[in-house]
């Protein structure tokens, strides 16, 4: 399964040892990231740092650890898809579009993202992760039970 991931989840796994960062970890996935999220996580290091009580070093090395299981994908790749993804998003969050425009530019299952306004939007299918969850349980995958 190949699936865009918000901001939200990479924080959500950076943050705490939880089932979402073993997700994101496991080889039954494909995760894709705009770049454009890592400058997202870069300005809200010091948050992350306070909310995780890791240094710098130890942070840094989960954050690598999590980015080695995502493809990092970069704007140009799929910036004539921005302006659809724009257009789809003014009204609801114009900040998220780099993630409907990646979601755009390829095939794919959608975007993984707790974020509600997601579901606002018509061009993918988003999903939360009370879905991925069920989805790993009626696939018995026993890594996650």
């Amino acid at each position: 399964m190949k699936l865009i991931i918000d901001t939200n989840i990479l924080i959500s796994a950076i943050v705490r040892d939880s089932f979402t960062r073993k997700i994101l970890l496991s080889p039954y996935f494909e995760f894709y990231l705009p770049d454009y999220a890592l400058i997202e996580i870069r300005t809200h290091e010091n948050i992350l740092r306070k909310k995780t009580g890791l240094d710098k070093e130890k942070l840094g090395n989960i954050m690598d650890l999590i980015k080695g299981s995502i493809n990092i994908i970069s704007t140009s790749t799929f910036e004539k898809h921005i302006p659809i993804a724009f257009e789809e998003m003014k009204d609801i969050d114009e900040s998220d579009a780099p993630f409907l425009a990646l979601a755009l530019s390829f095939s794919n299952d959608g975007i993984w993202s707790d974020d509600k306004h997601f579901q606002k939007q018509s061009l993918v299918r988003a999903w939360g992760s009370s879905e991925i969850f069920e989805l790993l349980e009626e696939y018995n995958i026993e890594d996650f039970l």
